[in-house]
């Protein structure tokens, strides 16, 4: 029996399935059609699943999505020229916010990469700064090897985004070797014993110590581990954004809040009245010291699996490197039974009262044509269980819900918060609504970034997906317009038309519904959340407070 003939395109594919590859998202082209053609129709039932996107970007947020709630690279795949650089901020947000990517992408032939042909155009060079790697394969029979080496790449602390560009006539070429299998992951081990004894000692001297949990704190592993901690000792949390959920129910005792915008929420009193705060798994574009340690005066402690970046307002006097799970599972036997300090007590029950009480919507009369976003947060909360999925934009609301919405399990409250990336919320959605099928996703945009990707309302039409996607609609782009007005006294370049979000969903052969005051927003969202398949929910939105949201206790900081 005559073997069957293999090309650089099946290496690339039997290398995508040795990694496990689930889904591969993108938008095909002359330039790597061969691959989308095995994709779609190679006699090989491991292969992934091939979910054609509108536009690279949409794509290139979906494989960011599966990375972030999976923590394994997810896939996208585009041809050559525009095809390339459409995918630009979609790995620089996943590079900037730790999610694993993978981009393969097409290229001119090998004999046309230095001449002005179609398509022609340096397309590592162009990833290089935005990846943590960029390169392009030349040998046909070491595809597999680059492929291998992107994916370790991309899965390495800080993960982050890989890119491999693809000349045609190496997906065309004839190959004989075999696919590379991945290699088994390099396992690192607690941080030093001693180390770890030490930071025991300095928690239990310290008066009000303080954990501050970052993004790399937010896997299932770390998380557990992190909760165990909680249960036998008595220490506050503040979260950043990306470590939305990894404080459970049982322990919300322990909880203070959010910190990532402006220095004026509990959390950000309790960092700056701390003594010692521990950070774990923190990274700095979360939330950059200089803003929880403008006066450079906290002792912080590190534990995580990389080295910290050294600033002026971020001077660990310790860092315990190593395995963060593995970590805190050494430390919690020191820390049994540790309790706060008689004289914080009071301090914290005030703070967290005061944390308590924030939550609670203004009353208005039913017929007010315009909602409050509190109310909208507060309708929300009652709905989205602990396994459902929000997936949050950028824009004002983003704020609101990274303060106020409660989330209780790791990487099911999602937020970009280092680039704030517009556009982001519906293709994490329709990873989520992928990864997650029988459980309710909800997507929150305003009504300026969701028009960044909307047209990918047609592909979660099209997978038949269970996506709520809420707009707070308000005619702006209105977190840039109350800073200006915060700074300036006025706006600028902030104002747009109106859009008819419900005809939009239509369009698409979603359902779309429209909250026409106040007092129908809980029938709307009970319309939309037993509504099979994407809806789409229309809500005029009351941002009058929204100056409140930056005004301080310490120095303005505008984003």
């Amino acid at each position: 029996m005559t073997e069957k003939q293999r090309y650089g395109a099946d290496a690339i594919l039997e290398s995508l399935i040795n990694h496990d590859v689930k889904y591969v998202f993108g938008i095909p082209g002359a330039k790597i059609d061969r691959l989308f053609e095995l994709l779609a129709h190679a006699d090989n039932p491991k292969r992934p699943e091939l979910i054609v996107a509108r536009h690279e970007q949409g794509a290139a947020f979906m494989a960011s999505g599966i990375g972030r709630i999976t923590g394994k690279p997810g896939v996208v795949m585009t041809t050559s020229g525009p095809g390339v650089s459409n995918l630009a901020t979609g790995m620089v947000t996943a590079t900037a916010e730790g999610d694993p990517v993978l981009a393969i992408s097409g290229q001119v032939q090998r004999a046309d990469l230095l001449r002005l042909t179609h398509q022609s155009m340096a397309n590592t060079a162009l990833m290089a700064p935005i990846t943590k790697y960029s390169a392009e394969i030349q040998e046909p029979e070491n595809a597999s090897e680059v492929i291998a080496n992107a994916y370790r790449a991309a899965s390495s602390a800080k993960q982050g985004a890989s890119f491999v560009s693809v000349p045609q006539d190496v997906t065309d070429s004839k190959i004989q070797r075999p696919a590379v299998m991945p290699l088994q992951t390099p396992k690192l081990g607690p941080a030093s014993p001693a180390d770890i004894t030490i930071l025991a000692r300095k928690i239990k001297e310290a008066k009000l110590p303080v954990i501050l949990v970052g993004m790399r704190a937010s896997s299932a592993e770390v998380t557990q581990a992190l909760r165990n901690l909680l249960t036998v000792s008595d220490i506050p949390v503040v979260e950043t954004f990306q470590a939305a959920g990894v404080i459970s129910r049982d322990l919300e005792k322990n909880f203070f809040g959010r910190v990532g915008l402006f220095r004026n929420q509990p959390g950000d009193m309790l960092l700056k009245q701390s003594d010692l705060v521990l950070t774990i798994g923190y990274d700095p574009i979360e939330y950059e010291p200089r803003n929880w340690n403008a006066e450079n005066d906290a002792r912080i402690i590190v534990i995580d699996d990389m080295t910290a970046e050294i600033d002026q307002n971020f001077q660990p006097e310790t860092e315990l490197i190593g395995d963060i799970a593995q970590t805190l599972d050494f430390l919690l036997p020191y820390m049994r039974g540790y309790v706060t300090k008689t004289e914080s007590r009071a301090y914290l029950a005030g703070l967290h009262e005061q944390f308590e009480q924030r939550d609670l919507p203004p009353v208005v009369a039913p017929t007010t044509k315009l909602t409050h976003p509190l109310s909208v947060i507060s309708a929300l909360q009652k709905r989205v269980t602990d396994d459902m999925t929000v997936a949050v934009d950028v824009g004002s609301f983003y704020i609101w819900m990274a303060r106020h919405f409660r989330s209780y399990e790791p990487r099911h409250l999602l937020f970009s918060n280092g680039m704030q990336t517009l556009g982001v919320a519906l293709p994490w959605a329709i990873s989520a609504a992928l990864l997650r099928p029988n459980t309710q996703i909800v997507s929150v945009s305003g009504d300026g970034g969701f028009l960044f990707t909307g047209q990918e309302l047609e592909t979660a039409v099209r997978l038949h997906l269970n996506i709520v996607q809420l707009i707070w609609n308000d005619g702006n782009y209105d977190m840039v317009k109350f800073q200006e007005e915060m700074k300036y006294g006025e706006s600028a370049g902030t104002d747009f038309g109106p859009v008819d979000f419900v005809k939009y969903a239509e369009s698409y052969g979603a359902t779309g519904l429209r909250v026409e005051q106040a007092g129908d927003l809980e029938q709307v969202l009970d319309q939309a959340f037993a509504t099979e398949g994407p809806v789409v929910v229309d809500i005029p939105i009351d941002y009058s407070d929204n100056k409140k949201l930056g005004q301080t206790i310490l120095p303005d900081q505008f984003y």
